[in-house]
């Protein structure tokens, strides 16, 4: 019986050690409702970007002459702009091109940054050196700066935007490659493809790029947000597409003119830049910390 108490008494301190903090499961439960949200706005957002005629009760371009700056009321939730548009209807509508530029220029700019930081870090030497100096004189402009000159030498258009916020992104992207490649390509198993004749092309694509995806896609995913923050001052500024249906970037810029007497028409469309931003940016967060391997969440 005195032996059975002993074990049992050494042996309850392990199972108390074994149970991990309440507090663990509250942060852990809380982290993955966060990113279950985050993931299904964007979804709803992506939903209003491809069949915005599902969403949207009003075509955006339905100008009611009778309904000028109507405030929000159950016929439109959102009110109405100063043309008598439905400024639901607009922000359904004009989700499609902030999503668009957002995703296509940073899939534009990540795969020319990828190309430029790994033929800069595996040859390294004067290629290296060539191209991390012209990335150095980019990277010392600002990114909207930089996006804002181009678009006005190249004038407004869709994609002419989208070449802006591209070139405007590559610096950092491939700079966050070259950083990888460095720390890859002397490492034993290219020493041994290269032992074997494996040619230089075969050793980036196969061997060393694989291993640089992973903090390139969460880059990437972070760098939406910006692009569409880009993108939206851009439109705000004049500088962005002029279409007969506006982005949210410009139904801002028509809005601040009347936020004394309709505040809905800005308020609105900038509250849904923000909720997009920050979503993107939290899926894009979480991405980071579960391919962390010091965090052990991968």
């Amino acid at each position: 019986m005195l032996m059975n108490s002993v074990t049992t008494e050494a042996l309850a301190p392990n199972r108390i050690k074994q149970q991990p903090p309440i507090s663990l499961y509250r942060k852990v439960s809380f982290s993955n409702l966060l990113l279950g949200f985050s993931i299904f706005i964007l979804a709803v957002l992506v939903i209003f970007a491809i069949v915005p005629q599902w969403v949207a009760p009003y075509s955006p371009t339905d100008m009611l002459t009778d309904e000028l700056l109507k405030a929000p009321s159950l016929s439109h939730i959102l009110g109405t702009d100063q043309f008598g548009r439905d400024v639901w209807s607009l922000i359904v509508y004009g989700s499609r091109q902030s999503l668009m530029i957002g995703v296509i220029s940073v899939l534009i700019g990540g795969l020319i940054g990828t190309a430029i930081g790994l033929v800069a870090g595996y040859f390294g030497g004067v290629v290296d050196s060539v191209f991390m100096r012209i990335n150095d004189v980019m990277m010392t402009i600002p990114g909207i700066l930089f996006a804002i000159v181009i678009a006005v030498v190249l004038g407004p258009s869709f994609f002419n935007v989208i070449l802006a916020i591209s070139i405007a992104s590559i610096p950092n992207k491939a700079r966050v490659v070259r950083s990888q490649v460095i720390t890859i390509r002397n490492r034993p198993f290219i020493d041994a493809a290269r032992s074997i004749g494996t040619s230089h092309m075969e050793i980036m694509f196969r061997h060393i790029l694989p291993n640089c995806f992973s903090p390139l896609l969460v880059m990437m995913t972070i760098g939406v947000g910006s692009s569409i923050l880009v993108g939206t001052g851009l439109s705000f500024l004049g500088l962005g597409v002029i279409k007969e249906i506006p982005d949210w970037g410009y139904m801002l810029s028509q809005g601040r003119s009347y936020m004394t007497v309709a505040w809905w028409i800005a308020t609105f469309p900038g509250l849904a830049i923000t909720i997009l931003v920050v979503v993107v940016n939290m899926i894009g967060d979480d991405l980071r910390d579960r391919m962390d391997p010091k965090k052990g969440r991968a």
